[in-house]
């Protein structure tokens, strides 16, 4: 159970990242916001050879070509798991401290209706967002109702049938939380097409496969379908582990990088108690301790924080009480004290002992690039230098498979900008 803290540019991907991808045993799923020179490309080519390879690309990060697809609304057949489903949207759109109020409650019970709507019937994620364009389409109403959901059903009738100023804020909510789905082709990477293999979260659990959750981060990005994605393959491989006497083997290794910006789940905090115990290995990587404070609150973090049996603290650390706190964890030393001195009778020398910190906050937060506190369950924390993966025997072959990967990304990107200027139009 790890949580990283590392700066942007201080090796948190090449020290960590990518040495535990290519080290995986078992399945791996990677979320991140770039592609070329980065985990992807440094370790898709090894990760061939273990597995099958599924890369979730819908904002082209890799201009990556579709070749799968994945049901987004499999997981949304009942209330708790349509519920959770339009939880992602919500928490990619809004920080945790913002996420309950009156607006964002109502909306993401209105989208939970109709993705319940959807899934009982085996409809298209597309069709919610036709119902949220018509908040009087009464079609929603009665596919719930023939699934037999008629408390939820009645609920979203309410909604419907409620003062117009008040149905409008919701919907329109609803419709800003779900635009990333407008695009027709982002929606199409979690829309049925038999043409395409379809990505299994509960095959994947017991394979060696890969998968690569690629998406931008800030306004309309679709992290909150990577969220989702990550999310259900974490919960299938817990499943899976109870079903096989406990834990997986070989475990599963989740690499959340960039994961207050591109894979928002609302309740890892709460995952985080008993993922490792089921086999299923997360490793967040966060840019500072305020940051996921943001994303799940002060408390949120702080269980997050707690649950995790290794910390890695990397260069960067600009927040000064976090840096205070982690200079009282690394602990004292008494530190002997000799001074003189002079009187009419002479010289005298003392010697006393005083208490100081091993570690001040002022020396956490110009750790060099490359060093880090390890603060593991059971041990006194201990200062480690990183060991990048481009320093292994293996980047002999590593390398030169990275170059080609990026090299193939740089030509996919330069086919769909044939005949347009630097700003997309034709030239």
């Amino acid at each position: 159970m790890i949580v990283a803290i590392m700066a942007p540019r201080s090796g948190k991907t090449s020290g960590l990242a990518i040495p535990a991808i290519l080290s995986a045993p078992g399945p791996v799923l990677l979320t991140s916001n770039k592609a070329a020179n980065d985990a992807f490309t440094t370790t898709v080519d090894a990760r061939t050879e273990v597995g099958t390879i599924w890369t979730l690309d819908p904002q082209q990060i890799a201009h990556h070509p579709r070749e799968m697809w994945w049901d987004i609304l499999a997981d949304a057949r009942d209330l708790a798991g349509a519920k959770r489903l339009a939880g992602h949207f919500v928490a990619a759109s809004v920080d945790e401290s913002s996420g309950s109020d009156f607006w964002s409650t109502a909306a993401s019970n209105t989208l939970g209706a109709l993705f319940l709507a959807a899934a009982s019937h085996r409809r298209p994620i597309t069709d919610v967002l036709a119902w949220l364009a018509t908040p009087a389409d009464r079609t929603p109403v009665d596919l719930l109702t023939d699934a037999g959901h008629d408390a939820v059903a009645a609920q979203l009738q309410g909604t419907v049938s409620g003062a117009t100023e008040t149905r409008d804020g919701i919907f329109e909510t609803a419709r800003q939380y779900a635009s990333c789905l407008l695009d027709s082709d982002v929606a199409a990477w979690v829309t049925p097409n038999e043409d395409l293999p379809e990505f299994k979260p509960f095959a994947f659990a017991t394979s060696r496969d890969t998968l690569y959750l690629l998406s931008k981060d800030g306004g309309g990005s679709a992290s909150a379908i990577i969220a989702a994605a990550a999310d259900a393959v974490m919960r299938a491989a817990v499943i899976v582990a109870e079903r096989s006497g406990g834990r997986l083997d070989p475990p599963a290794l989740c690499v959340l990088d960039e994961a207050a910006n591109v894979c928002r789940i609302s309740d890892l905090p709460d995952l985080y108690s008993h993922l490792g115990s089921r086999g299923v290995i997360p490793m967040t990587i966060l840019q500072s301790y305020r940051q996921g404070q943001r994303c799940w609150g002060e408390a949120g973090m702080d269980a997050l924080y707690s649950a995790a049996t290794i910390k890695i603290i990397g260069s960067g650390i600009d927040d000064a009480d976090f840096a205070d706190r982690l200079s009282r964890q690394v602990g004292d030393h008494d530190v002997q004290t000799t001074s003189v001195s002079s009187s009419e009778g002479g010289k005298s020398t003392s010697v006393s002992m005083r208490t100081e910190r091993i570690l001040p906050p002022d020396a956490i937060r110009a750790l060099p690039k490359g060093k880090v506190l390890l603060l593991a369950t059971g041990i006194r924390v201990a200062m480690l230098n990183l060991k990048p993966w481009y320093k292994e025997p293996s980047a002999k072959v590593v390398a030169p498979a990275s170059a080609r990967a990026t090299k193939a990304i740089t030509e996919r990107a330069r086919a769909k900008n044939i005949g347009h200027d630097d700003f997309g139009l034709s030239a």
